[in-house]
């Protein structure tokens, strides 16, 4: 009888809060990030940063559902410039 092959798993993104920031991680990479502003200084407006791109959402969710994806894409597509 044939043994099975043994895969390594791939590591799967998952999100870490921290102080002002949530951080979307894949394994010891940070490749995302949603920034919110300083204490008493907040002006409801959630910052998302992953790979090239920046924005700018009302919601927490939006955020980090806009990061989420757009790593998604950077993982699947090849790297133009690289």
């Amino acid at each position: 009888m044939a043994k099975p092959r043994a895969t390594a798993k791939k590591p799967k993104p998952f999100w870490e809060r921290g102080y002002f920031s949530h951080g979307y991680w894949l394994g010891k990479k940070r490749v995302g990030i949603v920034k919110l502003g300083a204490k008493g200084e907040w002006d409801g407006v959630y910052r998302w940063e992953a790979g090239s791109r920046v924005g700018e959402t009302t919601t927490l969710k939006e955020a980090k559902q806009t990061v989420e994806q757009v790593v998604l894409v950077g993982i699947r597509q090849l790297p133009l410039f690289d």
